[in-house]
């Protein structure tokens, strides 16, 4: 797969687990917190393969 490809599809995951954080704040906060940490490293791996 192409080299961005890669990291523009692991920026759109960042973005789709973002909106799930948003969506389950209110009612599960253990589970917004788990989608919040995948979030996160989605947007890390997308920044490492950008660098890398």
């Amino acid at each position: 797969m192409n080299k961005e490809i890669v990291g523009v599809l692991l920026i759109a995951l960042a973005g789709f687990l973002a909106g799930g954080v948003y969506a389950t704040w209110k009612t599960a906060k253990l589970m917004a917190g788990a989608l919040l940490l995948a979030t996160l490293l989605a947007i890390g791996g997308a920044v490492a393969w950008f660098v890398g």
